[in-house]
Protein backbone atom coordinates (compact mmCIF):
# COMPACT_ATOMS: atom_id res chain seq x y z
CA UNK A 1 0.00 0.00 0.00
CA UNK A 2 1.35 3.47 -0.87
CA UNK A 3 2.08 5.94 1.76
CA UNK A 4 0.37 8.91 0.62
CA UNK A 5 2.17 11.06 3.27
CA UNK A 6 5.73 10.00 2.20
CA UNK A 7 5.57 9.28 -1.49
CA UNK A 8 6.39 11.53 -4.37
CA UNK A 9 3.46 13.35 -7.01
CA UNK A 10 4.46 10.73 -9.77
CA UNK A 11 4.03 7.28 -7.66
CA UNK A 12 0.94 8.65 -6.54
CA UNK A 13 -0.30 9.52 -10.31
CA UNK A 14 1.24 5.85 -10.98
CA UNK A 15 -0.81 4.28 -8.38
CA UNK A 16 -4.08 6.16 -9.63
CA UNK A 17 -3.41 5.74 -13.30
CA UNK A 18 -3.33 1.42 -12.20
CA UNK A 19 -6.61 2.09 -10.33
CA UNK A 20 -4.58 0.57 -7.47
CA UNK A 21 -6.11 3.65 -5.53
CA UNK A 22 -8.32 6.10 -6.48
CA UNK A 23 -7.65 9.42 -6.63
CA UNK A 24 -10.46 10.33 -3.93
CA UNK A 25 -9.11 8.14 -1.17
CA UNK A 26 -5.54 10.04 -1.89
CA UNK A 27 -7.38 13.46 -1.81
CA UNK A 28 -9.50 12.76 1.61
CA UNK A 29 -6.33 11.80 2.95
CA UNK A 30 -4.62 14.65 2.49
CA UNK A 31 -7.34 17.08 3.59
CA UNK A 32 -7.06 14.18 6.63
CA UNK A 33 -3.63 15.36 7.43
CA UNK A 34 -4.15 19.24 6.66
CA UNK A 35 -6.75 19.14 9.33
CA UNK A 36 -4.53 17.50 11.97
CA UNK A 37 -1.31 19.50 11.20
CA UNK A 38 -0.55 21.63 13.84
CA UNK A 39 2.21 23.76 10.94
CA UNK A 40 0.00 26.20 10.56
CA UNK A 41 0.27 26.21 6.21
CA UNK A 42 -3.27 26.76 4.95
CA UNK A 43 -4.82 29.87 4.72
CA UNK A 44 -7.75 27.99 3.09
CA UNK A 45 -8.64 24.53 2.32
CA UNK A 46 -10.24 23.68 -0.53
CA UNK A 47 -11.91 20.35 0.40
CA UNK A 48 -15.41 20.04 -1.28
CA UNK A 49 -13.51 20.96 -4.69
CA UNK A 50 -11.18 19.00 -4.20
CA UNK A 51 -12.64 16.11 -3.84
CA UNK A 52 -14.82 17.03 -6.61
CA UNK A 53 -11.59 17.53 -9.11
CA UNK A 54 -10.32 13.53 -7.56
CA UNK A 55 -13.99 12.50 -8.93
CA UNK A 56 -13.55 13.60 -11.77
CA UNK A 57 -9.64 12.16 -12.24
CA UNK A 58 -11.53 8.69 -11.05
CA UNK A 59 -13.80 8.81 -13.76
CA UNK A 60 -11.16 9.51 -16.28
CA UNK A 61 -9.55 7.07 -15.21
CA UNK A 62 -12.49 4.29 -14.97
CA UNK A 63 -13.33 5.33 -18.78
CA UNK A 64 -10.06 4.31 -20.33
CA UNK A 65 -8.72 7.76 -20.74
CA UNK A 66 -5.75 9.74 -20.01
CA UNK A 67 -6.01 11.52 -16.22
CA UNK A 68 -3.08 13.18 -16.66
CA UNK A 69 0.81 12.76 -15.60
CA UNK A 70 -0.39 14.36 -12.00
CA UNK A 71 -3.22 12.16 -11.84
CA UNK A 72 -4.85 12.67 -8.42
CA UNK A 73 -1.86 14.13 -6.46
CA UNK A 74 -2.58 16.72 -3.90
CA UNK A 75 -0.95 20.02 -4.81
CA UNK A 76 -1.23 23.65 -2.86
CA UNK A 77 -0.38 26.86 -3.83
CA UNK A 78 1.42 29.89 -2.32
CA UNK A 79 -1.64 32.04 -1.34
CA UNK A 80 -0.44 34.54 -3.86
CA UNK A 81 -1.79 32.75 -6.68
CA UNK A 82 -5.15 33.03 -8.21
CA UNK A 83 -7.89 30.48 -7.42
CA UNK A 84 -11.17 30.98 -9.32
CA UNK A 85 -13.52 31.54 -6.50
CA UNK A 86 -11.30 32.39 -3.81
CA UNK A 87 -9.99 35.90 -2.79
CA UNK A 88 -6.15 35.91 -3.47
CA UNK A 89 -4.88 37.39 -0.10
CA UNK A 90 -1.08 37.62 -0.49
CA UNK A 91 -0.82 36.88 3.22
CA UNK A 92 -2.49 40.22 4.12
CA UNK A 93 -5.17 41.87 6.01
CA UNK A 94 -5.93 44.23 2.89
CA UNK A 95 -6.42 41.74 0.27
CA UNK A 96 -9.77 40.57 2.07
CA UNK A 97 -11.70 43.32 0.65
CA UNK A 98 -10.76 42.41 -2.93
CA UNK A 99 -13.41 40.34 -4.44
CA UNK A 100 -12.58 36.89 -5.63
CA UNK A 101 -10.54 34.83 -8.54
CA UNK A 102 -12.16 34.75 -11.58
CA UNK A 103 -9.92 32.21 -12.91
CA UNK A 104 -7.30 30.40 -11.98
CA UNK A 105 -3.63 31.48 -11.91
CA UNK A 106 -1.85 29.95 -15.28
CA UNK A 107 0.37 27.60 -13.27
CA UNK A 108 -2.18 26.55 -11.26
CA UNK A 109 -4.50 25.97 -14.15
CA UNK A 110 -1.50 23.62 -15.97
CA UNK A 111 -1.10 21.75 -13.05
CA UNK A 112 -5.02 20.61 -13.00
CA UNK A 113 -4.76 20.32 -16.43
CA UNK A 114 -2.30 17.21 -15.97
CA UNK A 115 -4.65 15.61 -13.16
CA UNK A 116 -3.41 17.27 -10.25
CA UNK A 117 -6.01 18.06 -7.29
CA UNK A 118 -6.00 21.65 -5.86
CA UNK A 119 -6.35 21.08 -1.69
CA UNK A 120 -5.52 24.74 -0.41
CA UNK A 121 -3.96 27.66 -0.52
CA UNK A 122 -0.87 28.06 1.72
CA UNK A 123 0.71 30.76 4.26
CA UNK A 124 3.01 33.51 3.35
CA UNK A 125 4.56 36.48 4.41
CA UNK A 126 2.49 39.30 3.64
CA UNK A 127 3.19 40.51 0.24
CA UNK A 128 5.50 38.23 0.03
CA UNK A 129 8.30 40.60 1.43
CA UNK A 130 9.86 38.49 4.09
CA UNK A 131 12.44 35.10 4.85
CA UNK A 132 10.53 33.73 7.71
CA UNK A 133 7.27 33.82 7.32
CA UNK A 134 5.87 34.99 10.39
CA UNK A 135 3.23 36.71 9.33
CA UNK A 136 1.48 39.67 12.04
CA UNK A 137 -2.05 38.48 11.03
CA UNK A 138 -1.74 34.80 10.57
CA UNK A 139 0.63 33.47 12.72
CA UNK A 140 3.60 31.77 11.61
CA UNK A 141 4.41 28.69 10.23
CA UNK A 142 6.39 25.92 11.71
CA UNK A 143 9.05 24.18 10.89
CA UNK A 144 8.45 20.73 10.29
CA UNK A 145 11.20 19.37 11.78
CA UNK A 146 11.10 21.58 14.76
CA UNK A 147 8.33 23.42 15.95
CA UNK A 148 9.92 26.15 17.84
CA UNK A 149 11.70 27.26 14.38
CA UNK A 150 10.96 28.92 10.96
CA UNK A 151 10.01 27.53 7.72
CA UNK A 152 11.65 30.15 5.82
CA UNK A 153 10.03 32.74 3.76
CA UNK A 154 8.22 33.73 2.25
CA UNK A 155 7.01 30.43 0.68
CA UNK A 156 7.16 29.18 4.40
CA UNK A 157 4.04 27.58 3.79
CA UNK A 158 4.73 25.94 0.60
CA UNK A 159 7.89 24.41 2.04
CA UNK A 160 6.40 23.66 5.51
CA UNK A 161 3.20 21.45 3.80
CA UNK A 162 5.41 19.58 1.68
CA UNK A 163 8.61 18.95 4.29
CA UNK A 164 5.27 17.64 6.64
CA UNK A 165 3.79 15.06 4.62
CA UNK A 166 0.86 17.13 3.71
CA UNK A 167 1.14 17.13 0.03
CA UNK A 168 3.70 16.36 -2.10
CA UNK A 169 4.32 19.30 -4.30
CA UNK A 170 3.45 23.02 -3.84
CA UNK A 171 3.81 26.12 -5.81
CA UNK A 172 5.61 28.95 -4.65
CA UNK A 173 7.19 32.47 -5.58
CA UNK A 174 10.94 33.65 -5.04
CA UNK A 175 12.07 37.23 -5.37
CA UNK A 176 15.33 37.09 -3.35
CA UNK A 177 15.23 33.78 -2.08
CA UNK A 178 11.33 33.33 -1.43
CA UNK A 179 11.68 29.48 -2.89
CA UNK A 180 15.17 28.80 -1.91
CA UNK A 181 15.70 29.99 1.53
CA UNK A 182 12.03 28.03 3.05
CA UNK A 183 13.49 24.91 1.05
CA UNK A 184 16.72 24.88 2.67
CA UNK A 185 15.68 25.42 5.84
CA UNK A 186 12.97 22.70 5.54
CA UNK A 187 15.23 20.35 4.06
CA UNK A 188 13.34 19.55 0.84
CA UNK A 189 13.91 20.77 -3.66
CA UNK A 190 12.97 24.31 -4.59
CA UNK A 191 13.74 25.29 -8.08
CA UNK A 192 13.73 29.20 -9.26
CA UNK A 193 13.29 28.83 -13.21
CA UNK A 194 15.36 31.76 -15.14
CA UNK A 195 13.10 34.95 -15.04
CA UNK A 196 10.61 34.56 -17.59
CA UNK A 197 10.52 31.35 -18.15
CA UNK A 198 7.72 30.38 -16.12
CA UNK A 199 4.20 32.41 -16.47
CA UNK A 200 3.75 34.79 -13.37
CA UNK A 201 -0.36 35.19 -15.17
CA UNK A 202 -2.39 35.59 -11.81
CA UNK A 203 0.28 35.49 -9.50
CA UNK A 204 0.03 38.68 -7.03
CA UNK A 205 3.35 40.48 -7.97
CA UNK A 206 5.81 42.03 -5.26
CA UNK A 207 8.47 43.34 -7.43
CA UNK A 208 7.79 42.72 -11.21
CA UNK A 209 11.71 42.93 -12.10
CA UNK A 210 12.06 40.37 -9.81
CA UNK A 211 9.55 38.16 -9.52
CA UNK A 212 9.69 34.00 -10.26
CA UNK A 213 7.72 31.23 -9.48
CA UNK A 214 8.20 27.64 -9.50
CA UNK A 215 8.14 24.16 -7.21
CA UNK A 216 8.81 22.34 -4.22
CA UNK A 217 9.11 18.89 -3.98
CA UNK A 218 10.26 15.95 -2.44
CA UNK A 219 12.39 14.35 -5.00
CA UNK A 220 13.72 15.16 -8.65
CA UNK A 221 11.49 13.85 -11.33
CA UNK A 222 8.77 15.76 -9.46
CA UNK A 223 10.61 19.07 -9.78
CA UNK A 224 11.51 18.00 -13.56
CA UNK A 225 7.67 16.87 -14.30
CA UNK A 226 6.54 20.55 -12.32
CA UNK A 227 8.69 22.30 -14.78
CA UNK A 228 8.15 20.74 -17.93
CA UNK A 229 4.50 20.99 -17.49
CA UNK A 230 4.69 24.83 -16.75
CA UNK A 231 6.80 25.71 -19.51
CA UNK A 232 5.41 27.69 -22.71
CA UNK A 233 4.56 31.52 -23.64
CA UNK A 234 2.11 32.94 -22.36
CA UNK A 235 1.42 36.85 -23.58
CA UNK A 236 -0.64 37.61 -20.19
CA UNK A 237 2.63 37.96 -18.73
CA UNK A 238 4.42 40.53 -20.38
CA UNK A 239 7.74 39.33 -19.39
CA UNK A 240 7.26 35.25 -20.14
CA UNK A 241 9.52 34.10 -22.93
CA UNK A 242 8.59 32.45 -25.97
CA UNK A 243 10.92 30.17 -26.15
CA UNK A 244 10.22 27.05 -26.99
CA UNK A 245 9.90 24.12 -24.27
CA UNK A 246 12.92 22.13 -23.53
CA UNK A 247 11.58 19.09 -21.78
CA UNK A 248 14.23 18.12 -18.62
CA UNK A 249 12.48 14.99 -17.24
CA UNK A 250 13.73 13.00 -20.16
CA UNK A 251 17.37 14.08 -19.49
CA UNK A 252 17.45 13.03 -15.97
CA UNK A 253 19.62 9.96 -16.55
CA UNK A 254 22.26 11.59 -18.06
CA UNK A 255 24.09 12.15 -14.97
CA UNK A 256 27.54 14.49 -14.92
CA UNK A 257 28.91 13.36 -18.30
CA UNK A 258 30.25 17.14 -19.81
CA UNK A 259 29.28 19.11 -17.10
CA UNK A 260 32.24 20.92 -15.49
CA UNK A 261 31.18 22.28 -11.88
CA UNK A 262 32.38 24.59 -9.55
CA UNK A 263 32.14 26.28 -6.21
CA UNK A 264 31.98 29.72 -5.73
CA UNK A 265 34.39 31.26 -3.48
CA UNK A 266 34.61 34.89 -2.10
CA UNK A 267 31.41 36.25 -1.30
CA UNK A 268 29.90 33.09 -1.17
CA UNK A 269 32.76 31.20 0.95
CA UNK A 270 31.99 33.57 3.88
CA UNK A 271 29.70 35.06 6.54
CA UNK A 272 28.30 31.52 6.84
CA UNK A 273 28.52 29.06 9.95
CA UNK A 274 30.28 26.35 9.18
CA UNK A 275 28.00 23.57 8.61
CA UNK A 276 26.67 25.45 6.12
CA UNK A 277 30.24 25.69 4.19
CA UNK A 278 30.99 22.12 5.18
CA UNK A 279 27.80 20.89 3.22
CA UNK A 280 28.93 23.14 0.24
CA UNK A 281 32.15 21.06 0.31
CA UNK A 282 30.13 17.43 0.85
CA UNK A 283 28.29 18.12 -2.64
CA UNK A 284 30.98 19.54 -4.74
CA UNK A 285 33.32 15.85 -3.11
CA UNK A 286 29.99 13.70 -4.48
CA UNK A 287 30.31 15.32 -7.85
CA UNK A 288 33.70 15.22 -7.79
CA UNK A 289 34.96 18.96 -8.22
CA UNK A 290 37.58 20.89 -6.52
CA UNK A 291 37.28 23.82 -8.94
CA UNK A 292 36.98 27.53 -7.67
CA UNK A 293 35.14 29.87 -9.40
CA UNK A 294 34.17 34.09 -8.39
CA UNK A 295 30.91 35.84 -8.96
CA UNK A 296 32.62 39.52 -8.97
CA UNK A 297 30.60 42.11 -7.12
CA UNK A 298 28.27 39.39 -5.20
CA UNK A 299 27.66 41.81 -2.11
CA UNK A 300 27.12 44.84 -4.79
CA UNK A 301 24.68 42.51 -6.19
CA UNK A 302 22.94 42.21 -3.03
CA UNK A 303 22.61 45.78 -1.78
CA UNK A 304 21.50 46.58 -5.80
CA UNK A 305 18.94 43.53 -5.20
CA UNK A 306 17.66 45.50 -1.84
CA UNK A 307 16.90 48.93 -3.62
CA UNK A 308 15.08 47.34 -6.80
CA UNK A 309 13.07 45.34 -4.25
CA UNK A 310 12.25 48.42 -1.55
CA UNK A 311 11.82 50.69 -4.75
CA UNK A 312 9.00 48.63 -6.84
CA UNK A 313 7.27 46.94 -3.69
CA UNK A 314 6.55 50.55 -2.29
CA UNK A 315 5.70 51.81 -5.67
CA UNK A 316 2.64 48.87 -6.11
CA UNK A 317 1.50 49.36 -2.18
CA UNK A 318 1.57 53.35 -2.27
CA UNK A 319 -2.13 53.83 -2.43
CA UNK A 320 -2.54 51.69 0.50
CA UNK A 321 -0.45 52.74 2.35
CA UNK A 322 -0.97 56.45 2.24
CA UNK A 323 -4.46 55.30 3.07
CA UNK A 324 -4.68 52.31 5.04
CA UNK A 325 -1.11 52.08 6.86
CA UNK A 326 -2.32 50.12 10.12
CA UNK A 327 -3.66 47.45 8.05
CA UNK A 328 -0.31 46.14 6.96
CA UNK A 329 1.90 44.14 8.91
CA UNK A 330 4.62 46.27 10.89
CA UNK A 331 7.35 45.37 9.38
CA UNK A 332 5.72 44.63 5.94
CA UNK A 333 4.54 48.38 6.12
CA UNK A 334 8.02 49.96 7.74
CA UNK A 335 10.36 48.31 4.96
CA UNK A 336 7.33 49.53 2.04
CA UNK A 337 7.61 53.13 3.43
CA UNK A 338 11.64 53.08 3.37
CA UNK A 339 11.35 52.12 -0.31
CA UNK A 340 8.94 54.54 -0.84
CA UNK A 341 11.46 57.17 0.09
CA UNK A 342 14.84 56.13 -1.97
CA UNK A 343 15.73 58.67 -4.63
CA UNK A 344 14.98 58.00 -8.03
CA UNK A 345 18.96 58.10 -9.03
CA UNK A 346 19.65 54.84 -6.93
CA UNK A 347 17.19 52.97 -8.61
CA UNK A 348 18.29 53.90 -11.81
CA UNK A 349 22.42 53.16 -10.60
CA UNK A 350 21.12 50.09 -9.19
CA UNK A 351 19.46 49.19 -12.71
CA UNK A 352 22.92 50.23 -14.27
CA UNK A 353 25.06 48.02 -11.97
CA UNK A 354 22.48 44.90 -12.51
CA UNK A 355 23.60 45.18 -16.05
CA UNK A 356 27.02 45.27 -15.57
CA UNK A 357 27.02 42.38 -12.59
CA UNK A 358 25.31 40.03 -15.26
CA UNK A 359 27.51 40.93 -18.28
CA UNK A 360 30.46 39.68 -15.60
CA UNK A 361 28.85 36.07 -14.42
CA UNK A 362 27.93 35.31 -18.21
CA UNK A 363 31.58 35.48 -18.76
CA UNK A 364 31.62 33.08 -15.70
CA UNK A 365 29.53 30.66 -17.11
CA UNK A 366 31.67 30.59 -20.32
CA UNK A 367 33.86 28.27 -18.84
CA UNK A 368 31.79 26.49 -15.96
CA UNK A 369 28.25 24.70 -16.03
CA UNK A 370 27.05 24.55 -12.78
CA UNK A 371 28.34 26.44 -9.63
CA UNK A 372 27.47 25.41 -5.84
CA UNK A 373 26.97 27.90 -3.26
CA UNK A 374 25.26 27.80 -0.04
CA UNK A 375 21.74 28.29 0.22
CA UNK A 376 21.32 30.10 3.56
CA UNK A 377 23.78 30.82 6.05
CA UNK A 378 22.82 28.57 8.68
CA UNK A 379 20.00 26.42 9.73
CA UNK A 380 16.16 27.50 10.38
CA UNK A 381 16.52 29.83 13.61
CA UNK A 382 13.84 30.09 16.53
CA UNK A 383 10.29 31.43 15.41
CA UNK A 384 10.61 35.37 17.10
CA UNK A 385 13.86 35.31 17.00
CA UNK A 386 15.14 39.10 15.52
CA UNK A 387 19.01 38.23 16.16
CA UNK A 388 21.79 35.76 15.15
CA UNK A 389 24.97 35.52 15.61
CA UNK A 390 27.07 34.23 12.00
CA UNK A 391 31.38 33.85 11.91
CA UNK A 392 31.20 36.09 15.24
CA UNK A 393 29.11 39.09 13.54
CA UNK A 394 25.67 39.73 15.09
CA UNK A 395 22.88 40.43 12.49
CA UNK A 396 19.45 40.89 11.94
CA UNK A 397 16.94 37.38 11.16
CA UNK A 398 14.97 38.50 8.61
CA UNK A 399 17.20 40.37 5.97
CA UNK A 400 20.42 37.41 6.15
CA UNK A 401 18.40 34.52 5.00
CA UNK A 402 18.97 35.88 1.98
CA UNK A 403 22.21 36.90 2.05
CA UNK A 404 23.27 33.66 -0.59
CA UNK A 405 20.53 34.33 -2.38
CA UNK A 406 19.73 37.46 -3.78
CA UNK A 407 22.70 37.97 -5.83
CA UNK A 408 21.34 35.16 -8.04
CA UNK A 409 17.90 36.11 -8.25
CA UNK A 410 19.13 39.52 -9.11
CA UNK A 411 20.08 38.76 -12.60
CA UNK A 412 17.51 35.50 -12.79
CA UNK A 413 19.64 32.65 -13.02
CA UNK A 414 18.00 29.48 -12.68
CA UNK A 415 18.89 27.80 -9.26
CA UNK A 416 18.03 24.31 -7.45
CA UNK A 417 18.30 24.16 -3.49
CA UNK A 418 19.10 20.66 -2.55
CA UNK A 419 18.60 19.16 1.03
CA UNK A 420 21.26 17.98 3.25
CA UNK A 421 20.07 15.92 6.01
CA UNK A 422 21.97 15.13 9.48
CA UNK A 423 21.19 12.78 11.96
CA UNK A 424 21.53 15.48 14.92
CA UNK A 425 20.39 18.91 13.29
CA UNK A 426 18.51 20.41 11.23
CA UNK A 427 18.61 20.24 7.80
CA UNK A 428 20.44 22.96 5.35
CA UNK A 429 20.47 23.74 1.46
CA UNK A 430 22.66 24.30 -1.37
CA UNK A 431 22.44 25.93 -4.30
CA UNK A 432 23.33 24.63 -7.83
CA UNK A 433 23.24 27.60 -10.15
CA UNK A 434 23.75 27.56 -13.96
CA UNK A 435 23.05 30.15 -16.65
CA UNK A 436 19.92 31.14 -17.90
CA UNK A 437 17.96 28.42 -19.64
CA UNK A 438 20.35 25.74 -18.45
CA UNK A 439 17.53 24.16 -15.52
CA UNK A 440 17.96 20.86 -17.11
CA UNK A 441 21.87 20.78 -16.05
CA UNK A 442 20.72 21.53 -12.47
CA UNK A 443 18.23 18.54 -12.65
CA UNK A 444 21.15 16.37 -14.36
CA UNK A 445 23.00 16.91 -11.04
CA UNK A 446 20.94 16.50 -8.90
CA UNK A 447 19.48 13.55 -10.13
CA UNK A 448 22.91 12.18 -9.88
CA UNK A 449 22.79 13.61 -6.24
CA UNK A 450 19.42 11.72 -5.15
CA UNK A 451 20.97 8.59 -7.36
CA UNK A 452 23.93 8.64 -4.46
CA UNK A 453 21.82 9.21 -2.02
CA UNK A 454 23.54 12.60 -1.24
CA UNK A 455 20.64 14.84 -0.75
CA UNK A 456 17.33 13.45 -0.05
CA UNK A 457 13.89 15.20 1.51
CA UNK A 458 12.55 13.32 4.27
CA UNK A 459 9.35 13.72 5.46
CA UNK A 460 9.23 15.02 9.08
CA UNK A 461 5.50 13.98 10.35
CA UNK A 462 3.13 16.53 11.11
CA UNK A 463 -0.01 15.25 12.08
Amino acid sequence: MINFATADAIAIAAAVRSQAVRAVDVTQAAIDRITASDLNCFTTVLAESALAQAAAVDATVAQGEDPGQLAGAPFAVKDLFDIAGVVTIAGSKINRDLPPATADAFAVAALKRAGAVLVGALTMDEYAYGFTTENHHYGAVRNPHDRTRIAGGSSGGSAAAVAGGLVPISLGSDTNGSIRVPASLCGILGLKPTYGRLSRSGAYLFCNSLDHIGPFARSIRDIALIFDLLQGEDLSDPVCTNRLPEMCSPQLDRGLDGLHIAVADGYFATGAEPEALAAVEQIAAALGTVDRVTLPEADRARAAAFIITACEGSNLHLKDLQTRPQDFDPATRDRFLAGAMIPASWYIQAQRFRQWYRDRVREVFESVDVILAPTTPCSATKIGQEKMTIAGVEMLVRPNLGMFTQPLSFIGLPVLSVPLQFRDRLPLGVQLIAAPYQEAKLLRAGAYLEAQGIISAAVASSF
